[in-house]
């Protein structure tokens, strides 16, 4: 703009030159403002324009953002169907490895009743005659059932502690799944509020804009999906280890108790057949004990005793009276002492009876002994049928009324 002219007093211009003035005060005046409004028109369209500039990108972010905010939330979805879907797996197999760890406790506990009755059968057989405590095929067999239900439950001891530590890994993969799920619904509820946000509705309070998210807690988004991918690996593998822990444990379980009723029906039988050679043998030795008994009546031997030694005594009066001949013949004149048939026959006599009385004697001695042998075969038939009866007794009676209520199931 030109600097007002300035005019001194002294000049004064005649009126016309006033008129003139005045009109070009005027028109510079116009001017300045016409300069001003156009200036300001301008202004006011580039704001307008700035503004729908403004609009326009906020919209067209806006729009990006709620594609993006939309795509965010369906890979949260996604993600968090595998989740739910891998969380119900390991559910349902910890609560089948749970059912099969109480089989596995009860089957252990299953064992106590038959190994104590193998120990009781086992120490009431110790308790027979020394004879009798030889090691049979009853002894051989309860040796076998004590060892395998040992055995058993040492087995499914280390099972119980293979299925605790497998249903601990699996609620450890669990717990994971459950706070990454947990996480997932929270991050996907914040991003749905952020979807149905709109510059109308109640903001939240807003954080300090000069805050920063530190690097140590920022993630890439194949970061993100790798931490969720790895919880799922996890999760699978330990549910195809408790698969496959679950499949042998119960074949294991099948395979034992089918061994363990093999054994005992074994045993059984061992034990049948023993009862039935100790009724066999007892009947037998008892038949034998009745007829020694009518072989042993006290007044038949006694008689056959009195007999020979009545038989005894008179072949000895025959031979004093067969000597004292022979004697008193000895006394014949020396010429009258021939070597004749009477002279023979006595000493035939003699012989023949001192032989008899030999043989008399030996039969009495023999018959003593046989009564002897007979008393003590009775006394030996009565003492082992006795201890057959006891031996009975053990096996049919105790080991049976024991083992009677013991039944192995399939565990």
């Amino acid at each position: 703009q030109d600097p007002p002219i300035q005019t001194s007093s002294l000049d004064q211009p005649p009126e016309s030159e006033n008129t003139k003035q005045s009109n070009y005060d005027n028109a510079l005046e116009n001017l300045l403002n016409s300069k001003i409004r156009d200036r300001s028109e301008l202004f006011r369209a580039e704001c307008v324009r700035l503004m729908e500039e403004a609009n326009k990108a906020c919209k067209r972010m806006q729009a990006d953002n709620q594609k993006r905010l939309d795509q965010r939330v369906k890979d949260i979805n996604f993600l968090k169907k595998e989740l739910e879907q891998k969380l119900e797996e390991i559910i349902l197999e910890t609560d089948s490895l749970i059912t099969l760890q109480g089989r596995v406790q009860k089957a252990l506990e299953a064992c106590k009743d038959p190994l104590k009755v193998s120990v009781q059968c086992i120490d009431e057989r110790m308790r027979r005659v020394p004879q009798k405590q030889l090691h049979d095929a009853v002894d051989q067999e309860l040796l076998k059932e004590r060892e395998a239900i040992e055995g058993v439950a040492v087995l499914l001891q280390r099972v119980l502690q293979q299925l605790t530590e497998q249903i601990r890994l699996n609620r450890s993969s669990k717990y994971h799944l459950e706070q990454d799920l947990k996480e997932k619904f929270e991050a996907q509820s914040i991003d749905k509020s952020c979807i149905l946000m709109t510059h109308h509705s109640s903001n939240p309070i807003l954080e300090p804009q000069n805050k920063s998210i530190l690097p140590s807690l920022s993630v890439t988004p194949l970061q993100w999906e790798s931490i969720s991918d790895i919880n799922l690996a996890k999760a699978e593998q330990q549910r195809n280890n408790s698969m496959s822990l679950r499949t042998l444990v119960e074949s294991l379980l099948e395979q034992t108790a089918s061994d363990l009723q093999k054994q005992f029906q074994a045993t059984t039988l061992a034990f049948q057949l023993n009862v039935q050679e100790l009724k066999k043998a007892k009947g037998q030795m008892e038949d034998h004990l009745s007829k020694v008994r009518i072989l042993l009546e006290y007044n038949k031997q006694q008689t056959i005793c009195e007999e020979l030694e009545v038989s005894i005594q008179e072949n000895q009066r025959c031979l004093s009276l067969a000597q004292g001949r022979l004697s008193l013949r000895q006394k014949r004149p020396s010429k009258e002492q021939c070597f004749d048939p009477a002279q023979a026959q006595l000493l035939n006599e003699v012989q023949v009876i001192t032989a008899y009385i030999t043989k008399l004697r030996q039969t009495l001695t023999q018959s003593e002994e046989e009564q002897r042998a007979l008393v003590r075969c009775q006394l030996e038939l009565q003492e082992n049928i006795n201890n057959k009866s006891g031996a009975l007794y053990i096996d049919e009676v105790l080991c049976g009324q024991y083992r009677e209520p013991v039944i192995i199931h399939n565990f």
